[in-house]
């Protein structure tokens, strides 16, 4: 079963109401930049990830969204954080509510040709660690704080 069928099953039991959701992220980096994509649903910048699908490793997930969303395959994955908290509580615009704590992973060993999966993400773009856009989806803004603190800036 994969995780849509999953969601949309739950959903129509507990309708709009809030769901805890494990997810996974992935930071994506080269030489003093950042990938970042740019949301549909709120036209905010992020990292790239979702939520597990049943039976799948957190790595695993991470690796699929990055595909998915991004079209890089990444070869290498390092555990950078766990985030729970606060800030990890998401309304959709459709009204469903989420709770996702989220494994992050950094990478900067992938291959690929950048290809925005257009259901979700509207633009793909890299940013200077110095020069990231202003709008950062909330979820993402700690993340980003910690990952550049990391390197120092």
């Amino acid at each position: 079963m994969n995780a849509l069928s999953y969601i949309s099953k739950i959903r129509e039991k507990i309708g709009h109401d809030l769901l805890i959701y494990p997810g996974a992220g992935v930071i994506v980096y080269r030489e003093g930049e950042i990938l970042l994509q740019k949301r549909q649903d709120n036209g905010c910048w992020a990292i790239h990830g979702g939520g597990l699908e049943p039976g799948e490793e957190f790595e695993g997930t991470a690796v699929r969204e990055l595909f998915e969303e991004t079209g890089l395959k990444a070869h290498v994955l390092e555990l950078f954080g766990l985030y729970a908290g606060q800030d990890r509580f998401l309304t959709y615009p459709n009204g469903d509510q989420i709770y996702m704590p989220t494994a992050v992973y950094l990478c900067r060993d992938f291959s690929g040709k950048l290809l925005a999966q257009l259901e979700e993400v509207s633009a793909l773009n890299w940013f200077p660690f110095t020069d990231l856009p202003e709008k950062i989806h909330p979820q993402n803004q700690r993340i980003l704080n910690d990952f550049l603190s990391k390197e120092n800036l």
